[in-house]
């Protein structure tokens, strides 16, 4: 597949339905403060590591479109994308785990039709077998800091392809408040949790992720233990804390 033409077409199709809901994701989680920086933070000019990947065998493949490393996201702390593409290779779209489209968001916009779902932080409804974590989220609540999974956050989701060798989800969410810090270092950690009670299906995410080697972080070491079917996608990047104007 041609990613650049691929991401041309979702960023058009995909914004005036985000319009939908951006203006009401600023407000979605006023009760949270802005994060205190994980002192694990990403190192000078982001140079981390490659993402931590399984073998080429992984019945999951997790693509991030945004943000891309060493980018400057948002504005105030917010503002910014979370752009994903989950491809489920040999997988019918009922193995996958997904439940239905959704375009959601906060207050009025939570679990509305045409395409409902619900949005707090924790497993994604629609997709529940995605972990997506950030290292600067604070642990005001509703959040438990970088262990919370915040894919349950994410405003539009649908199926983009569907073939007899497997089925393609995209995933988007707008950071409407400054959940995760400003002006600060952060870490994106994505995966798809494997098959852990073995049904069939890929719906076993956890709503948060716990400190399983027992390290002082929640990282791709974590996942890896508790059990993934991607690749785990690593994306450091900083949070802009500039106001827009």
């Amino acid at each position: 597949m041609q990613r650049n033409g691929k991401k041309l077409r979702r960023v058009l199709a995909g914004g005036a339905a985000l319009a939908a809901v951006a203006g009401g994701v600023t407000a979605s989680l006023s009760t949270a403060n802005a994060a205190t920086p994980d002192t694990h933070r990403a190192t000078a000019h982001y140079g981390k590591p490659s993402p931590v990947r399984p073998p080429h065998t992984a019945p999951v493949s997790v693509e991030v479109f945004a943000p891309e490393r060493g980018d400057n996201t948002g504005a105030d702390g917010k503002g910014w994308f979370v752009d994903m593409e989950l491809s489920f290779h040999n997988a019918s779209l009922k193995q996958t785990g997904f439940t239905g489209p959704q375009l959601t968001g906060p207050a009025a916009h939570n679990d509305i039709p045409p395409f409902p779902g619900t949005f707090s932080p924790g497993q994604d409804d629609r997709n529940p077998g995605l972990v997506v974590l950030d290292s600067t989220v604070n642990s005001t609540a509703p959040f438990s800091g970088p262990g919370t999974n915040l894919a349950n956050l994410f405003n539009l989701t649908g199926v983009t392809d569907r073939t007899p060798h497997g089925t393609e989800l995209w995933d988007t969410w707008i950071v409407g408040d400054s959940i995760a810090g400003k002006d600060v270092d952060s870490v994106l950690t994505v995966a798809v949790v494997a098959d852990l009670d073995h049904d069939g299906v890929y719906d076993d995410a956890p709503p948060v992720v716990k400190d399983a080697n027992h390290d002082g972080r929640i990282d791709a070491k974590d996942l890896r233990l508790l059990g993934v079917a991607s690749n785990i996608v690593q994306v450091p990047f900083h949070i802009n804390g500039a106001p827009a104007a």
